[in-house]
């Protein structure tokens, strides 16, 4: 993930901006779908996006000129596929919910199962002709170094392994699904792919689709998209009846926006300067927590001796609510305006009320140049979520 950057430069007017505020600035965003869109033409693939990883729905009418649909994780992100995205719409969950299952088939194109008991319960509860049925795998390698985001670590709960599939798929299987990557190079991905032929290839002729799920961040600057797209083409020359998809979340919105918040006070404790924001790293960012990692600052670098230097500390009473420690050229003031970087994907969608602070508003920063607000939240966002 990204640490603090040197100066990031962009000529967005922050002034005009409510603080605090997810800001999308469209122009990245439709840059990143420029090279998304290269790769599905060039390996003649789909790309859909993958909810979970971004959901601001205010920006689905600029997606969906690339991409042909999203893929859920549960039964709200499906409906919310369905109606304000459209297209295709897949969906992907350890486990199904019998209460759930007639509206979520109504809502879907592509379901996978997690395990052969889940294909059995529900596979015969068919409501939804148009439904193409498929089975997540495990493929058993992974290169990702943080177990929290590693699928094949010994005792996973995710995929299908080898020795529980028969001879031939179960009745009715179209496709198979594995999703094994995490901020991850096209190294990993055909690294994968030589591990999925080996334990699963015997099925490949036997089915439609494959998806390849996500974790493939083409639009990092270092993403080798060439050798992304000759993988593919590789993989479909031996498999040209296959129709394949890719399900990355974080590409689509990787440093598309920011966090812009302001200080709230400057206080000293014991030779440290906490300036004191109106966001919160537990409640606004706790993706940083969870991944972890210290989110980059426009104008800000790593503690630099001799420079006004401030710790971070959010609104909340959680003692340990600090973002870190960064250094500026210039002193800090209440009022001052901070903007944290690349802030559209997990972050976003992980925004609790926790210690009942307010969630941030959210706006776009249009191709022309304009600010637009999308939405404030208030007392009843908090209070929705309680009983």
């Amino acid at each position: 993930m990204n640490t603090i950057s040197k100066s990031l430069k962009t000529d967005i007017d922050f002034s005009k901006v409510p603080s605090p505020c997810f800001l999308m600035d469209m122009r990245l965003l439709r840059q990143n779908l420029e090279i998304i869109n290269r790769v599905q033409n060039e390996a003649d693939v789909k790309i859909i996006l993958a909810l979970k990883g971004f959901s601001m729905f205010s920006t689905f009418n600029l997606i969906k000129e690339y991409l042909p649909g999203t893929t859920a994780s549960s039964l709200h992100e499906a409906r919310l596929g369905f109606e304000e995205f459209g297209g295709e719409v897949h969906v992907y969950s350890p486990a199904y919910y019998e209460h759930e299952w007639d509206e979520l088939t109504f809502y879907c194109n592509h379901i996978s199962f997690n395990s052969i008991s889940q294909y059995n319960k529900f596979y015969n509860q068919k409501s939804n002709s148009k439904v193409s049925y498929g089975l997540r795998i495990n493929p058993e390698y992974s290169e990702v170094e943080v177990d929290m985001y590693n699928p094949c670590i010994p005792g996973s709960r995710l995929g299908i392994f080898k020795e529980h599939l028969g001879v031939t798929l179960p009745e009715g299987i179209e496709g198979l699904h594995f999703h094994n990557l995490c901020e991850s190079s096209s190294y990993a991905l055909e690294n994968t792919l030589k591990s999925v032929e080996e334990k699963f290839g015997k099925y490949l002729p036997h089915i439609k689709w494959i998806n390849m799920g996500g974790g493939h961040l083409m639009t990092r600057h270092d993403y080798n998209v060439e050798h992304l797209i000759e993988t593919l083409k590789k993989f479909k020359a031996k498999y040209p009846h296959l129709q394949v998809y890719l399900e990355p979340g974080s590409a689509i919105a990787w440093q598309t926006g920011y966090l812009v918040s302001k200080v709230q006070d400057v206080v000293e404790s014991r030779g440290v300067e906490v300036a004191i924001l109106d966001i919160s790293i537990a409640a606004h960012m706790p993706d940083c927590l969870e991944m972890p990692y210290k989110p980059a600052i426009l104008n800000a670098s790593q503690p630099i001796a001799g420079k006004p230097t401030y710790r971070f500390g959010g609104g909340t009473c959680l003692a340990g609510d600090f973002i870190g420690d960064y250094s500026f050229d210039e002193k800090l003031d209440v009022g001052n305006i901070v903007v944290f970087d690349d802030m559209m994907h997990y972050t976003m969608v992980k925004t609790t009320t926790f210690n009942g602070v307010n969630l941030p508003n959210i706006g776009l920063w249009n191709e022309d140049g304009s600010y637009q607000h999308i939405k404030s939240f208030g007392y009843n966002s908090f209070l929705d979520k309680l009983s």
